[in-house]
């Protein structure tokens, strides 16, 4: 047989690897709460779900503009203006088969193989696989405290002049993965003018907008109009399975990514983005949803740092706690792989989202059900007094 490509010889997205184990053993009849990834418990808004079902009742569903619905792309223009007074062309929104796409989308129509991309560390291990798929060179920064846990003009300069390198790109995500770091307007506007000022492509991911609990959540749009953004119905709407997210193109951008996405995606699926145009007024139950969230980070910001794992980063926005682990293990892999088989409660080894030091880290998704947040710190803390 010929020799598979090389594009496959990324990391394992290691998240995925703990759930995959973590849905084993609950069909064994294991007592498993997961809070290894990024997925809220609740469902799609209903009134998501009735526009779905009135689709399906009719059956005639099949491609769409390459681009998305007009009608879906006007509902997000909408949305801009009345959540963040930004006006935004319709016609410079494309709607995208999750956010996965709009990455794709994005750094193929914005890179060549060789290019080099900026991305904090930590951060989301999918930026660096598909990077690294698609041939491009990844920079990954630190983001610590000393930089307020994102990415800086100064942290950037630093680390592309230790590499000898030229920065084509930079990729921020405000809410943050893992850490929850909300990036303020000030701060985006000095890297966004950075970008600007040295000709190098900025990316803003946006897609836990409306997970913000603590700091100011802004969109690049209100400070640039040179950002790519891409954004997600899989957060705040509850529809990670549906597949759909969207992005906003600067205008002389959007023939380019068109063309890309008619031969890689041809589209989103049409019942997807009918569910998610009527999933955008829902915010009364979305806001009911989110207010569970925030019942499940206090108690997560009480417990972790009670029973020994230490805060390594700011819980302001998504749903994600990531906590040191270093007093209890040096391998972050091992210890989630004990954890989940010893208290059947499966989190993150540290190792996916930051390679160099991840090693003594972990992230607790808190996207799931109140009561089982209260079980899993139970059972941790439990395990952790004989560990």
């Amino acid at each position: 047989m010929a020799d598979l490509s090389k594009r496959g010889n990324v990391e394992p997205f290691h998240a995925m690897d703990v759930l995959a184990e973590a849905i084993r053993r609950r069909a064994a009849g294991h007592p498993v709460i997961s809070m290894a990834v990024g997925q809220p418990s609740h469902p799609a808004p209903k009134a998501a779900l009735a526009a779905s079902r009135a689709a399906l009742e009719h059956g005639r569903l099949g491609y769409t503009d390459a681009l998305g619905m007009l009608s879906l792309r006007q509902a997000l223009s909408a949305h801009y203006q009345s959540r963040y007074g930004v006006s935004v062309d319709p016609q410079r929104i494309a709607v995208t088969t999750g956010s996965s796409a709009g990455f794709n989308l994005a750094f193929l129509a914005l890179f060549d193989q060789g290019d080099w991309v900026a991305i904090a560390r930590p951060g989301y291990p999918a930026y660096r696989n598909i990077l690294k798929a698609l041939g491009l060179n990844v920079l990954e920064v630190a983001a610590d405290a000393a930089s307020g846990y994102t990415l800086t003009p100064d942290n950037l300069e630093a680390a592309a002049r230790d590499a000898g390198i030229r920065l084509n790109g930079v990729l921020l995500a405000s809410p943050a993965n893992p850490t929850g770091t909300v990036t303020g307007a000030a701060a985006l506007k000095a890297l966004a003018d950075y970008c600007s000022a040295n000709a190098i492509h900025f990316i803003s991911d946006e897609i836990y907008h409306g997970l913000t609990y603590a700091g100011e959540e802004t969109t690049a749009l209100s400070v640039t109009g040179d950002a790519i953004i891409i954004n997600s119905f899989s957060k705040y709407y509850c529809m990670t399975g549906w597949r759909v997210g969207w992005m906003v193109l600067p205008e002389t951008m959007v023939r380019s990514f068109e063309r890309i996405a008619q031969s890689l995606y041809i589209s989103a699926p049409e019942l997807s983005q009918i569910a998610a145009e009527a999933a955008l007024g829902e915010t009364e139950e979305l806001e009911q949803v989110k207010a569970s969230y925030r019942r499940n980070r206090e108690i997560l910001l009480e417990a972790l740092p009670r029973i020994g794992l230490n805060l390594a980063s700011p819980m302001d926005g998504a749903f994600y706690a990531y906590a040191d682990v270093s007093r209890f293990t040096n391998d972050s892999m091992a210890f989630a792989r004990r954890m989940l088989s010893e208290t059947n409660v499966a989190a993150t080894p540290g190792i996916d989202f930051d390679p160099i030091d991840g090693h003594h880290t972990m992230r607790f998704s808190y996207a799931g059900a109140t009561a089982d947040m209260v079980e899993a710190m139970a059972r941790v803390e439990n395990w952790l007094k004989v560990l």
